[in-house]
């Protein structure tokens, strides 16, 4: 953070006031990080439930990640960011208006979630080809570093300040301290311009929303650096689905704390703890190591961490291995974003970014699903030893495809800013991602 010399990001004033923006709104996800699940476990009771929101909140990728990518390649991607935060912050200040009136229902929770993640979609995938256009190919490890630091900075302090003001206040408020937390980087964004942000692609009679879609699955498909940290992240968002749609009511059923503890924050921060260090570590790593060694290493540290989080029986004994599991899961997805941003194209970066994370993210709300219903009926510590299943099977998938070969990610850098290098030849084998390419 304290480095602004020519290859930080930080050294761009206009990175910074979108910093600024992105501040603003992760300290109030990390209030609701708490808040929401709380609530729904409040008001209904269920296990089930509560995953099922959890569930919600990633769903919106499965449905409309592939065209929203699209369309945001087509479309004036500030203006995307600034629609998709003003729209969250005015679905979440229908909370505790309705908390209020006393007319809050689960239905509306359940709205409410699935809006806010469907306008997140769109919002990430503007994000995907803003970062590259303002701060540079050469500063995309720097920048995504920097917003994932930050963040988890507040995720620190963000779910331990939350816990308390569930206990004190009302989780429906905190909702909605959330909301005015988007409008407020709406307002923010809204303001900004660099070079290229005015910019949107020229409009074509032949371009068509599928095509446009199988255009970026055919370039994920053939740069085999991007198509298997792709498609393994799908365990490990799996996992992450259960453990995050689970978290409060392993505090709860299986850790024995009460579901006003201020304690259950405890658990949220000590997940962001690992975050924090894994966003710090992970470019010196990427400079050392190889993606292909880093995605090995990070599904065994996390499948290790989940097994043993199924039979913790103390906040004690659950601490350490969230830190280490949020790690492990941290260095996995960033290291596929970074990866990803640095070998693909400016015109193809939000539909690619997007049909990534909609593949990586497709287990998370099978796992949250999963993990409730399974927790129902046998309780948390099965639940979680099944979503570990996700972890082993990326695992062994990794091994079985060559990915520990994989280069480091300076090399994957040069490949993409020097001669164009071909993809991969249909049918052609694919031991290494030595041949990242040009669309």
């Amino acid at each position: 953070m304290k480095d602004q010399g020519p290859d930080s990001a930080l050294a761009d004033p206009t990175y910074r006031r979108f910093l600024a923006a992105r501040t603003v709104a992760m300290a109030g996800n990390a209030l609701t990080l708490v808040a929401l699940p709380v609530l729904v476990y409040r008001l209904t009771g269920s296990a089930a439930l509560t995953a099922a929101v959890a569930a919600l909140e990633t769903a919106p990728y499965v449905v409309v990640g592939l065209p929203a990518g699209a369309l945001v390649d087509r479309w004036h991607r500030r203006r995307v960011m600034v629609t998709s935060a003003a729209v969250s912050g005015l679905a979440l200040l229908t909370v505790p208006l309705a908390d209020a009136l006393g007319a809050l229902t689960f239905a509306q929770l359940a709205v409410v979630a699935t809006t806010v993640s469907t306008a997140f979609v769109f919002a990430d995938a503007a994000t995907f080809g803003v970062v590259p256009q303002m701060v540079g190919r050469e500063r995309v490890a720097s920048a995504t570093s920097v917003l994932v630091t930050v963040g988890t900075a507040i995720g620190l302090v963000g779910p331990l300040v939350s816990g308390v003001l569930v206990t004190v206040t009302s989780p429906a408020l905190v909702l909605g301290l959330d909301g005015l937390a988007y409008l407020a980087s709406a307002a923010v964004l809204a303001r900004l311009r660099w070079p290229g942000s005015e910019t949107t692609a020229a409009p074509g009679a032949d371009r068509r929303l599928r095509a446009e879609v199988g255009e970026g699955l055919r370039y994920l498909w053939s740069v085999p650096v991007v198509r298997w940290l792709t498609v393994l992240g799908a365990g490990n968002s799996l996992a992450g689905g259960a453990v995050a749609g689970l978290l409060v009511v392993v505090g709860v059923e299986q850790l024995g704390l009460a579901s006003d503890s201020p304690a259950l924050g405890w658990l949220f921060a000590a997940g962001a703890l690992g975050t924090f260090a894994a966003s710090l570590s992970l470019p010196r790593l990427q400079q050392r190591l190889g993606v292909g060694l880093i995605t090995t290493t990070g599904y065994a540290v996390a499948l290790a961490c989940v097994l043993g989080l199924s039979f913790a029986g103390s906040v004690a004994a659950a601490l350490p291995l969230l830190v280490v599991l949020n790690f492990a899961a941290t260095s996995l997805v960033v290291n596929g974003i970074v990866t990803r941003q640095v070998v693909t194209p400016d015109h193809l970066q939000s539909r690619v970014g997007t049909t990534a994370r909609l593949i990586a993210w497709g287990g998370s709300p099978l796992g949250a699903a999963l993990g409730g219903v399974v927790a129902g009926l046998a309780g948390t510590e099965w639940a979680l030893r099944v979503a570990a299943l996700g972890l082993a099977a990326s695992l062994v998938g990794a091994v079985l495809a060559g990915v520990p070969r994989f280069p480091r990610l300076d090399d994957l850098r040069r490949q993409a800013t020097g001669a164009a290098v071909e993809p991969e030849a249909p049918g052609a084998p694919s031991p290494s991602c030595s041949d990242a390419a040009s669309p």
